[in-house]
């Protein structure tokens, strides 16, 4: 039996079908409210952007020999995994060997068909290729990626949009505003357009996201997630097994591994409202720029700053290699938009209010000082 899930963002939408309903629901837990992911009937899925993710491990077998019958290979790295493409007439072909899936995209009808041998490793395919045929759609139609978290006021659908490089509290800033009144848009980064004369509209990049162990304690999330693991719930399978037991003996001491990358809690964009309690949004458009940095031992407050957005603020050229275009899904459009819209884009928030603010482990006092600001716009 065929299943089918549907997602669609702004202008962009794409089915996912598959012979293993894991793999589409699973894109529907991935995607969810962000995406406006629902179940569809999979005959009506003919038209428009189509992905098919199916078990079926002779048809790997048959297309990965297909990449090696002689025809001149790409070796590339897309998402941690080699994989090897090629030409079969005017399609693209290629085959994973680590996760044991082969890739066919038809550019006549618009369809990318995945043959694997693993439902996991599948579904986990699928949904990253079904958010690259949307990002390829939106990104031609004139949309750029910002990284960038953002929460939206619900009830005007004004968004804040936090900036910063690795460390400095973009997904803090938002967590801990969506616990108090706002909802969360994107914890890592955002689609964004110009439209109208002056707006910037914002609408959702879902991602895992990935929280320390002292910001789970800090937020008081430790305790939901230890009852979700002990009820036999799990997190995002990218999770490493020390958190799972950390979070289970209720130890937050961070976790580091060698050098300075810790381990995270990887949590599913569903999980935010049913576990923790916080709301998603679907889109907004841009009022305000945050620029935090986390300063554990000083008061929380408003501080002067002179940061402003910048071009490595984009998701672009050597930011977007993890997921090369071998695809072609975004028709030799740059991975974090046009340079044209960037630039309008830039300009546009160039205008709007800029803060800069520092936050500390005291969570009440920093919500205070965030709400003080976003309050003000």
């Amino acid at each position: 039996m065929i299943s089918a899930t549907r997602l669609e963002a702004a202008t962009a939408a794409v089915t996912v079908l598959s012979n293993r309903t894991e793999v589409t629901d699973w894109a529907a837990r991935y995607f969810g409210p962000w995406w406006n992911a629902s179940s569809v009937e999979a005959a009506s899925a003919c038209a428009g952007r189509v992905l098919v993710a199916d078990v079926d491990p002779t048809e790997y077998a048959e297309l990965t020999l297909q990449v090696h019958d002689g025809r001149h290979t790409e070796e590339v790295d897309y998402a941690k995994h080699r994989m090897l493409v090629a030409r079969d007439g005017e399609d693209i072909i290629a085959t994973s060997p680590d996760e044991a899936i082969a890739y066919r995209m038809i550019p006549s009808s618009g369809r990318l068909v995945l043959s694997g041998a693993d439902v996991l490793a599948l579904a986990l395919a699928a949904a990253r290729l079904a958010r690259e045929v949307i990002r390829g759609q939106l990104l031609r139609d004139g949309w750029a990626v910002l990284h960038s978290s953002a929460v939206v006021r619900p009830d005007d659908g004004a968004t804040l949009l936090t900036f910063g490089d690795k460390g400095a509290g973009k997904t803090t800033t938002a967590l801990l505003l969506a616990s108090s009144g706002w909802q969360l848009l994107a914890n890592d980064r955002v689609l964004v357009r110009p439209t109208g004369e002056r707006d910037v509209e914002v609408v959702p990049w879902p991602s895992a996201a990935a929280l320390g162990l002292g910001l789970v304690r800090a937020l008081g999330w430790d305790t939901p997630a230890r009852d979700h693991l002990r009820e036999g719930g799990t997190f995002h399978p990218t999770q490493h097994d020390t958190v799972t037991t950390a979070l289970l003996a209720g130890d937050c001491t961070p976790l580091w591994e060698s050098g300075s990358r810790e381990r995270k809690v990887q949590v599913f964009p569903d999980q935010f409202p049913d576990l923790f309690g916080v709301p998603l949004a679907t889109g907004g458009r841009a009022a305000g720029l945050l620029f935090p940095r986390v300063d554990a031992d000083t008061a929380p407050d408003v501080i002067d700053g002179t940061r402003t957005l910048r071009e490595a603020d984009f998701m672009s050229g050597a930011t977007e290699d993890r997921y090369p275009d071998v695809f072609e899904l975004a028709q030799g459009v740059d991975g974090g938009g046009r340079r044209s819209a960037r630039k309008e884009v830039a300009a546009r928030l160039s205008a709007l209010p800029h803060r800069a603010v520092r936050l500390s482990h005291d969570v009440p006092a920093s919500v205070a000082v965030l709400r003080k600001v976003a309050e003000a716009l």
